[in-house]
């Protein structure tokens, strides 16, 4: 299938548009910048005044849109809102038959300030008359670390105990994405959300011991609506299927076993200097593995 992934370089989408060239699918990544790749073919333009929209749509079996937000200048909802409307038009003019938009677990409950531009673009979605599946997804796990970078950068680290998340991984949010444009138009809402469901101090201490930093720890209640919707557990999902990833699987992963390919690369030619008699015993030995010095001969 030919995919348009609009809001390509974000964190999620430098995840989904490797996933789809790995899958099969022709990649059409909209950006403003332009970014050489032989796997994907960038397209120029600027979702927030539907510069160059018409011609990205062109020709697309499906629409991942994944572009929030705005850059300095715009206001804040020119792209959730004002960059969702051009997106649509284009759509439905070029009769694309899906589009999949990626919104947030909880913008139905906590619609306030950026959430209530993501419910209303849903909404937008919803009205376009062209096929739609909604994606609602719980925190990324590089989301919650930019957070955490953003408290690390006080001596104290402000705690409250009684905020739940439940971080997901990019690589498996896209992974779904891959599974419901397959799927085709749900006209439904979707959530997914990450392994476990853990509070505050947790995601705290398991990243301070991931980074290698010392922090103290000062509790608090912390304020505002945003935390409010937190706290009250608005941004979790009980939905199924959910990530396999969890946050400390996210901070420490395991290392990669070597492949067949790993062993098959490393094994010295029959013309390797390696596999030659040893004319001097404290030659170092190349070709095979750099920098080994054999043994010396008794």
């Amino acid at each position: 299938m030919h995919i348009l992934v609009t809001g390509a370089t974000g964190t999620l989408g430098r995840a989904v548009v490797p996933a789809f060239v790995r899958t099969g699918h022709e990649v059409r990544a909209f950006s403003r910048a332009s970014h050489p790749g032989q796997d994907v073919e960038w397209v120029w333009g600027d979702l927030a005044w539907g510069k160059g929209v018409h011609g990205a749509v062109r020709g697309v079996d499906a629409i991942i849109h994944l572009a929030t937000l705005a850059r300095k200048g715009h206001r804040p909802d020119s792209v959730d809102l004002a960059g969702t409307r051009w997106l649509l038009d284009a759509a439905g003019e070029a009769g694309v038959p899906h589009l999949v938009y990626v919104s947030i677990v909880g913008a139905d409950q906590a619609a306030t300030g950026y959430l209530e531009d993501k419910l209303e673009a849903e909404r937008l979605v919803r009205e376009s008359g062209i096929g739609w599946t909604i994606l609602r997804s719980t925190t990324f796990h590089q989301h919650l670390e930019v957070l955490l970078q953003e408290l690390a950068a006080y001596p104290a680290i402000p705690l409250d105990r009684s905020i739940p998340w439940q971080p997901v991984c990019t690589s498996e949010v896209a992974a779904c994405l891959i599974d419901l444009v397959a799927a085709g138009p749900e006209r439904g809402v979707i959530e997914y959300g990450g392994p476990e469901i853990i509070g505050m101090e947790e995601v705290i201490r398991t990243w301070l011991r991931a980074r290698h930093l010392h922090r103290l720890l000062l509790p608090m209640r912390y304020p505002g609506g945003r935390w409010a919707a937190q706290r009250a557990g608005w941004h979790v999902t009980d939905a199924t299927p959910l990530g396999r990833i969890s946050w400390r699987e996210h901070l420490f992963p395991e290392p990669p076993e070597p492949s067949d390919d790993f062993a098959i690369e490393h094994t010295a030619s029959p013309t390797s200097p390696a596999t030659q008699p040893d004319l001097d015993p404290n030659s170092h030995v190349y070709g095979g593995d750099e920098g080994y010095e054999r043994p010396t001969r008794l």
